[in-house]
């Protein structure tokens, strides 16, 4: 079989992004232009500065990853892009340059959802055999989705209101650690103990999950310390939340597991970059007798990788998008698994 090239944007919230991906499992070229630097002035994502800033950077940052990876426009066989969801000024950028280079170079325009991005970031130097269980945690979804195969799936669970990602951003800021938020809590856990008691989350039979509780519980907690003239030791109750939404995570991906008699599970996301959550499910995972996989942690951030993995799957079976298609900051997953 011919090998097939994938030249994959990624531009739904703050980080430029543009791979080169062979076979939807080797990273040719990746190059990332991150704005962090820029938005920690304002302690979060600013749309309106990220699309502008998209828009400065996304020529210069194809033009990079073409020299890093030592190639021409003329070698790629599809273009293809992050469509939804995300931030709507964001993801036009990266839309409209993709299908540009699709119209010119007369190349397949494959439009990507960048969940089914994160899925499938677990794909670059990896195999693995399906039926499975994958585990998406990231800023604005937790859902533990059962795959039947590479294109089929069922959500099994997702979060009942906050995204776990949000809520370490959100217990981020009662502490008033600095931005980002949630690698910074990671860090301060890392150092504590699980000194404070923590509520116990949803503990239900159902495979959904909730993280609204915890922040709460630990606003209620700051503020009634500070109320008494008490110190809070910052360390410890980072420490103890961790462990808390972790302990709630291993749980429910373990019911699932054990229901449907899986031997494989996949986790992705941003969140699947800390390294406590991805240590207590691997060994949750070996108790069980599961493989589970997950990407390096710089496939666990956004990044174009991803995108050309996922890619890789609705090329294959010839899963094109009209030129027409548009950028959308809300779409679910079925939009890309659904078959002709």
């Amino acid at each position: 079989m011919k090998d097939v090239y994938i030249l994959a944007v990624e531009s739904s919230c703050d980080e430029t992004s543009v791979s080169i991906i062979k076979n939807g499992h080797e990273d040719i070229a990746t190059v990332i232009n991150s704005q962090i630097d820029v938005h920690t002035k304002y302690g979060g994502v600013v749309p309106e500065v990220a699309s502008r800033l998209h828009l400065e950077n996304i020529t210069m940052v194809i033009d990079e990853c073409l020299d890093r990876a030592n190639m021409s426009l003329e070698d790629i066989d599809a273009f293809a892009c992050t469509y939804a969801p995300g931030l709507l000024g964001s993801l036009l950028v990266g839309v409209e340059a993709t299908k540009a280079l699709s119209f010119v170079y007369n190349k397949p325009f494959i439009a990507t959802n960048h969940m089914m991005g994160h899925i499938y970031a677990n794909m670059i130097g990896n195999e693995y055999d399906y039926p499975l269980i994958s585990l998406i945690v990231s800023g604005g979804h937790t859902d533990l989705i059962l795959m039947k195969s590479e294109n089929e799936f069922e959500y099994l669970g997702q979060t009942l209101d906050d995204a776990i990602g949000e809520a370490y951003d959100k217990v981020a800021r009662i502490l008033d650690l600095p931005y980002p938020g949630g690698p910074n809590v990671e860090k301060y856990a890392l150092e504590g103990t699980p000194s404070y008691k923590m509520p116990q989350i949803l503990n239900d039979d159902s495979f959904n999950f909730s993280f609204s509780g915890i922040k709460s519980h630990i606003n209620n907690l700051v503020h009634n310390e500070h109320q008494r003239g008490h110190e809070i030791n910052k360390y410890d109750l980072a420490c103890s939340f961790q462990n808390c939404v972790t302990s709630h995570l291993v749980d429910k991906t373990k019911k699932a597991l054990l229901k449907y008699n899986l031997k494989t599970f996949l986790i992705s996301g941003g969140v699947a970059a800390n390294t406590f959550i991805r240590t207590s499910l691997k060994e949750m995972c070996e108790s069980i007798g599961v493989n589970m996989y997950m990407p390096e942690k710089k496939y666990c951030t956004d990044n174009a990788a991803m995108i050309g993995a996922a890619a890789y799957v609705l090329y294959k079976n010839k899963q094109f998008a009209p030129l027409s298609t548009n950028a959308q900051s809300h779409a679910s997953l079925e939009m890309n698994f659904k078959k002709e």
